[in-house]
This record gives C-alpha cells, structure tokens and sequence, in this order.
C-alpha cells in the first residue's frame, strides 16, 4: 500500500462504517478516542494502568469518588501486619472462551506481572497464592499503602498452562474475562470488539465497538463528516462542534508541565546511552524564575481554549495534593530578582548570562501534539522578557527517548488516580527510568518522605508524607522548594458525541492513555429511536 492510497482505503473504511452505524445505531458505536497501545492490549506491560482494561476484569473497581468496589472480588482484607492481602472471588467470572476464572489465575497474573518489567508496579509482592479456586492471597515483602491500587488496576489473564492461556502474543489476542472481546486489529487503523457473551456484569447496550486510530486532524474530520459516534478533541479544535453532535466534558487530573533537568551537564549518559544533564535548567534560580514568569490562567485560555485550569503541581486537588503549591499571579519583578541575586546577568542582545553560559535551552514536546505544541510556545513567550530563551522544540517520541528525554526540558504530561505516580516522579531510585524522573532529581529528604508515605499505616498518615515531599517547611520537590518542574495547566478532556449517545455519568479521568473516558462504558446507552 502507498502513501497515496492509503487515505483513500482509510476513507472508504470509515465511509463503510458510519453506514454500518447508522442502519445498527443502538448495536454499534465508532469510537475515535486516542492511539493504540504499542504492547498491545497485555495488563502485564501496562495495558489498563492509566484506565479501564477493556478486555480483562481487575480485582477492585472504583467508584466516582475513586473509592473501591468489588470486581473480581467480593472481600478483602489485609492482614494486620499491612503483608498480606487476602480476596474471595466471585464464583461467576468467565473468560471469554467460556472457561471459569479462578484464584489461580489471579496468582498467576500477579507473580508474572511482578518479573514482567512493565508499568505494573509489583516490586513490593513476594508471593502471590491461590488458596482454593476462590481465594488468593498477596504476600508482601514490606507494608506498601499504594499496593491496593493494582488490585484497582491490574487486569487478570488466564494461566500459561490453561487452553488458550497467557503466551508471549497475548498483547495481540487477549482473552479476558472483561465486557468485550477482541474481534480484528488492523494496527495503525482499527480495533474490532464484541461482547464477552460470558461476562458476568450487565451485558452492554452495544454488541459492537469499533474504536479507529487516527490522528487530530483526522479525528476531527470523521467527528464533521458523521463517521464516528464519539472522538477526542483538542482543545484547541472543540468550539466548532458538528451538527448532530454534542460537546462532553470530562474532568480529569491530566496535567502537563515542563520537567527540568536537575544535574548539570558533565558527559554522563543513561544505560540507553541518551546524555545526561543541562548547565542552565540545574540552577535552581532558572527554574524559580520560570515558575514565576509563566501566567497559568493565560496557557488556560489560548493553549486550551478555556478547558482547563491552571496546574501548580502533579496531583493538584487530590488528597496527596498540598492546597498551599500555588502561585497566585506571575511575578516578573521577583522573577528577575531572583536571576539577579544568582549571578544571571542581562546582556544587550536581551539574553542573560552567567559566567559566560547563556540562558538558552530546549523545550521538546511531541511533535504529533497540538496541545503542547501551544503550551510550549506560549511558555516560551512568557519567560523571555526575564532573559530567558526556552526554545520550543517538536520531536517524534522515539527521538526525544534517544536524544532528548535527560537533557532537554520536557512539556510532559501526567497524573493518576494514585499518589504511586508521584513517587515514580521524584523518588531518585527511579532517576533516569523511561519517563519518570528523567530529570535525574535526587533530594534525600525527598526519598524519606515519600518512603515514609508508603510504609504509612494508614491513609490519612500516608497523606501526610506526601504533602510533606512537596514542602516539608524546609525542602521538598514542589514550588516553594527544588521547582523541579514547571507544572502549567490540567487538562478537562473533550470529546465530540453523537447527540443520541448517552454516555451516562463521568467520573474525573487520569493521563489520557487507556481509554479513560471508557471506565463507565456499561452505562452508555442510545438515547434515540
């Protein structure tokens, strides 16, 4: 297939399937809604952790106030040592090849998922044991307080040594015990589900979901010409809503900031052999400078269009969360005082410099996204007139990994359900792995904090030390301390939907990959005759 014929079939494609749609509209639902999973669809690599699974069950459920729920499981408890966690099954889950779900392959998915390397994080379990076919237990090595969120998250795969069991090509034909099933997958076009005629929920309203990977531009053009029943927008791109369609909005605690290289640049390189640090973001005057100078409600109104609100840290609103990170209005005079005091000093060609080094650097984003595309030319803008030059940089993620991803500052995106991401974000153990702190921030009262948080024995007390890692009075990662990023804006998510589909009501969605939007799917209906 050539480049030129490959819009024309895709065309068609979609031509086909919005007739097919309108002839079944209460059968079938065409979604465009986000990119497809490069593991494919496997909870052992990651699938399902920044939303719902699709295909398989998970343990827990959360309700809209992220609050647990029976799934899978009917009880659970946790041992008063806070190690071991014990779960009765119901005794109606299935597979979608009619095959019952039992405690051992529970088990089986959480020791796997535990050696797998993937997002999954699963280094706090030492065994994972079925006791009868209803029981499992999850031994922990040491109290973890974030370890109930992959009970939440972790979706369960049938055993190697069953039929049709885990195998190395799962991403690719998973078999669940969850809503859908998978039908087709034509990679880079679309995906084909059915229901899961097993599944032990309410049967879904639609029989079909056909769910297309298409870019913005092309997201939107199939929401205008009629050939998908709910797509994801822009910001940027939702004012001009298509006749027959309606605006949904779905809140989230999906940010976007600017994360700063925190060593200096000395040769060092990362085991995948992308260079380390950056002269001018490691002094910490650069990165005050610029969390002052950048007006928040501004990126709000010409990045997003309105559809958002400004972002002061990773978890802003959630309990883990300090309410006191904020900057009330930029502040340009102190800003430049700051860079006074520090030695950066204002030359004729509008640039400062210190000893020599001018405070120029890279702001990469991805180049296929619109959104931080405007948020890193608006930021830009904002911090020039304090001598700052932040260069706005648009790469393919494959080379910001290899090149970028530790020496340039990043427009990132993040947030989660679970306080587990900030650790992932300012721990220094994870310094340097994949995109978590790939700033290389190390601050060991940091580390005590959020060690602390973990080994809480209660909530409550784990909240405490959370808050505390982003200023404890006297350090911590957040404005007032290292300024270790520039977060900008939290994103409301938006989505074009036929005017007849009900989707029920939204919950408030994490970082936009999984298919957040999804997580209610069984209360989606077809509102129209």
């Amino acid at each position: 297939m050539t480049k030129t014929t490959r819009p024309i079939l895709l065309g068609i494609a979609l031509s086909c399937l919005a007739a097919i749609s309108n002839a079944q509209a209460k059968e079938q639902l065409i979604l465009a809604i986000g990119g497809e999973p490069e593991q494919g669809f496997d909870p052992l690599l990651g699938w399902g952790q920044y939303g719902n699974p699709l295909f398989q069950s998970t343990l827990l459920s959360r309700d809209k106030d992220l609050a647990p729920q029976p799934e899978l499981a009917t009880e659970w408890s946790l041992s008063e040592d806070r190690l071991t966690w014990t779960l009765t099954l119901r005794d109606d889950a299935r597979f979608s090849d009619g095959t019952s779900l039992t405690a051992a392959d529970v088990a089986y998915t959480f020791n796997t998922a535990a050696q797998a390397g993937g997002r999954a994080d699963l280094s706090a379990l030492a065994e994972a044991a079925a006791v009868d076919e209803q029981t499992v237990t999850l031994r922990l090595h040491s109290p973890r307080i974030t370890f109930i969120d992959q009970l939440l998250t972790l979706g369960i795969v049938p055993h190697a040594k069953r039929k049709n069991g885990y195998n190395d090509a799962y991403g690719r034909h998973p078999l669940g015990s969850g809503p859908y099933q998978l039908v087709e997958w034509q990679e880079g076009e679309q995906l084909i589900v059915e229901r899961n005629p097993y599944f032990y929920g309410p049967s879904p309203a639609f029989d079909r979901l056909v769910f297309l990977f298409t870019g913005e531009d092309a997201t939107l053009s199939a929401a205008h010409a009629g050939q998908a029943d709910i797509a994801a927008i822009p910001p940027a791109l939702a004012a001009n809503v298509p006749a027959d369609m309606q605006r949904v909005i779905m809140e989230s605690v999906d940010n976007r900031g600017i994360l700063f290289p925190m060593q200096p640049s000395n040769g060092a390189h990362a085991a995948s052999g992308a260079p380390i640090g950056n002269d001018v973001t490691a002094d910490p005057a650069i990165r005050q400078a610029i969390n002052l100078a950048v007006d928040r409600d501004t990126l709000v109104e010409v990045a997003l269009h309105g559809f958002g609100r400004p972002a002061f840290g990773p978890a802003d609103g959630l309990p883990w969360s300090s309410d006191e990170e904020r900057i009330d209005a930029p502040d340009l005079a102190q800003a430049k005082d700051i860079l006074d005091t520090a030695g950066w000093e204002l030359h004729d060609d509008g640039l400062r410099y210190k000893e020599g080094l001018p405070a120029r650097f890279r702001l990469t984003y991805p180049s296929s996204d619109t959104t931080r595309q405007l948020l890193a030319e608006v930021s830009a803008e904002m911090v020039r007139p304090l001598g700052i030059e932040m260069q706005p940089t648009g790469r393919h993620w494959d080379d910001i990994q290899r090149h970028a991803l530790h020496q340039d500052a990043i427009l990132f995106g993040f947030g989660s359900h679970s306080p587990q991401e900030v650790y992932y974000l300012f721990h220094s153990q994870h310094a340097g792995n994949g995109y978590y702190n790939s700033g290389f921030y190390t601050n060991s009262e940091v580390d005590a904090h959020l060690d602390a948080a973990q080994a809480a024995p209660s909530t409550e007390q784990a909240n405490r030390h959370w808050q505390a890692a982003q200023w404890d009075g006297t350090t911590g990662y957040g404005l007032r301390g290292d300024a270790s990023w520039a977060w900008l804006v939290n994103l409301e998510h938006v989505y074009f939907a036929d005017t007849c589909l009900d989707v029920g009501e939204l919950g408030v969605a994490p970082h936009g990959h999984g298919w957040p939007i999804t997580a209610n799917l069984l209360e989606w209906r077809w509102a129209c005759d």
